[in-house]
Parts: C-alpha cells; structure tokens; sequence
C-alpha cells in the first residue's frame, strides 16, 4: 500500500513538473519571438495617468520608479513592448470648451516623455521609425489622439495634429491611420465603404467571444479582412468576459474568434493598459504581456502566425497607409469648412470666415432675442 502512495506522489510530482516545464518553455519560445519582431501595442493611457497624477508636469515624475501606474519603464523592458501608441485621451466634458487645446498638451506630454528618457523611447511616425527604434532597443512611441471632439470639427486642426505627431479623406491623403474602436456599428460600415487605406481598432475585442458594444461583431471582421485592417485586442475585464475574474484564457479566446472568422493577418494587441481598472489575471500590468503569447503558443498559434500578431500585422497597415498617402500627393488639402449647420450646435464656435451667416458670432436663441428686442427699443426711443 505504501509503494502504492509513494508510486502516486511521484507520478505526481512527475506530471507537475512537466507541466512546469511546458509552461517555461513556451513562455521562452514568446520571448525569443518578441525579441526577433516588435510587440506593438494599439493604445495606452498612460499620458492620462500623467496629467491626472501629476498635472503633466513631468518633472515631479520618475518613469523608472512610478508604482502607482500599469505603465513604467521597468514594466515595459519585461513585457518586451516594441511600439506603443500613446493616448491623447481628453474627457468629453471638453467638448465646446477646451478639448484642442487639452489635446494638445497630451501630445506635448508625449514627445516630453521621449525627450526626458532618449535611451528607452523613440519618437515614432512611419513603419520604419518602429523598425528603427526597435533596433536600437528603444519602445517606438506613436500617438493615438482618442475622439472627434479633439479636433473640434477642423480639418486644419487635423493636419495640425499630424504635423506635430471630407475627414477620412484627408487622413488617407496624410497617411493618418483611422482607429474605429470607438464607433458604432454603421460608422464601422460607413468609414470601410469610404477608407481607402486599411483601418484599425486600436484597442477592442470580439462581439462574437462576449457581446459588449465595444468589441467587434463577425460581419465587420469580415470586412476587416477584406480591408487588410486588423484589430488590435483590448484587455479591460469587462470587455473581455461576465465572468470574473477574468483570465489570460479569455483574453486568448478573443485571439482564437478572430483569427477564425477574419483571419491572423487581422489581429494585434491593444491592452488600453492604464485607461482601465480590471485586468485579467496574469496581465495585470506591462510586464505581462509575454505571458499572452505564451498562452497563444501553447494553443498551437505556429510562430509566424506570433510574429504576424505581435507587430507584423500593425507595420503592414502602416506600410500600406504609406502607399496609399504617396499616391495623393497630388491631391489639394481639403480645405472647405465642415458645413455650419453640422457644427452650430456648439455655443462657443464663431461663425467667421461661413458665407450667409449675418455676422461672425454663433448666438444662442436667447441672445437673438435680446439683440432684437434692443435695436427695437433704439427705434423707439431714437
């Protein structure tokens, strides 16, 4: 009976330690994969955390030795990130107000953070910036600007933005990646009819893995397809799962859906680390994203269709965006005004430089009615 027990304990322990060892090898094999082809990562809030901690100012800042963020320089050498694209995020309640300008100063934060720690970031504009910070051992840093209002209903506030790191048109004409995360269903639709370039989901999962109104449906991932788009996987737990907590193995059957519905030249990572509150087991931060591609190898994902995933896909868009761009270059910018009746509604926009408008000012009911009140009293008592 004893040899019996021991016979089981050692079968035991036999079995584990294979495991152990599997498990080693295929996060040995994610590393050796990262390190022949850039992670690049679709979207990263870290510039947010940046002005709610500390107001963007930099200089009360420790990149090296922030703990109180998914994002810091250490965490980043661990998790092997090739490429970031940074969030200029501004809330919605700048809208009408300040969002440009906001705007802004997220993209000044970013290139600040590249100048404050030249040995780790790169700033980064075309496919071969990546390459070339990646060779120099360098996190390529890219900015995303995140939602409409940023740009305050200006196709020069758009060119301006892209000097410094209608509209769909114009951001094929700058070889400008669209980034659809954030939109409806039929703005998917209508933006892949027009696009002539391919598009991105920065940062979004699959609909038909967990039906959350932030991830993307089957039929648009056929069209991502068809469009040589990809979509760059979102980590947040609850767009991930109902179940928590949420795991790396949900995360990777996100992985799974899409590579069988639109193909592994479709996928890319998009954590949105530090623009969320719940992660995944095991990708609690930066430093674990190796542990997600291990997770992909050992579902059997061979490792070219790794590499595709880690930062293939995302240079091939880019790459493609480029050619695109390089075949307008003889297209005008497009500088007709966005029709007043479509942007009117914002109280604080002038109405300068819009023909058959009485005057530059946008009133508001109110003031019109006040305005004619007073010239008929001028008359009156003139």
């Amino acid at each position: 009976m004893l040899s019996r027990v021991v016979l089981a304990t050692c079968l035991g322990l036999l079995l584990c330690s294979c495991f152990v060892s599997l498990a080693e090898d295929y996060l040995t094999r994610a590393l050796r994969l990262m390190s022949e082809t850039p992670l690049i990562d679709g979207h990263n809030d870290l510039p947010w955390q940046l002005r709610k901690q500390f107001n963007n100012e930099l200089n009360k800042v420790n990149l090296t030795t922030l703990n109180t963020t998914h994002t810091n320089i250490p965490k980043i050498k661990e998790g092997r990130l090739g490429a970031q694209f940074w969030s200029a995020y501004v809330p919605c309640d700048t809208q009408y107000k300040d969002a440009v300008r906001q705007t802004l100063e997220q993209i000044d934060v970013v290139h600040r953070m590249c100048k404050n720690y030249p040995e780790d970031f790169e700033f980064a504009t075309s496919m071969q910036d990546i390459l070339n910070a990646f060779n120099m051992n360098k996190t390529a840093s890219l900015i995303g600007v995140e939602g409409g209002h940023s740009i305050d209903s200006s196709m020069a506030t758009l060119r301006t933005m892209y000097q410094l790191g209608r509209l769909i048109a114009e951001m094929n004409r700058l070889g400008m990646l669209i980034d659809l995360s954030h939109v409806t269903v039929e703005v998917m639709k209508q933006v892949l009819d027009i696009s002539k370039a391919p598009v991105i989901f920065s940062h979004s999962s699959a609909y038909g893995v967990y039906a959350h109104k932030r991830n993307v449906p089957d039929e648009i991932l056929k069209r991502v397809n068809e469009t040589r788009g990809i979509v760059m996987v979102n980590f947040y737990s609850d767009y991930v799962t109902s179940a928590q907590p949420a795991t790396i193995s949900h995360v990777a059957d996100h992985y799974d859906h899409i590579k069988k519905v639109a193909g592994v030249d479709s996928i890319g990572f998009g954590g949105d680390y530090d623009g969320v509150t719940r992660l995944p087991q095991g990708l609690e931060d930066v430093s674990k994203v190796p542990n997600l591609v291990a997770e992909l190898l050992r579902r059997g994902w061979t490792d070219e269709e790794v590499k595709k995933v880690l930062g293939k896909n995302l240079l091939r868009v880019l790459r493609e965006a480029e050619l695109i761009r390089d075949t307008l270059t003889d297209v005008l910018p497009d500088d007709v005004p966005i029709p007043y009746e479509e942007v009117q509604q914002n109280p604080c926009r002038t109405s300068y430089g819009y023909k058959n408008v009485a005057d530059g000012l946008s009133f508001s009911p109110l003031v019109l009615v006040l305005i004619v009140f007073t010239q008929t009293w001028n008359a009156l008592t003139g």
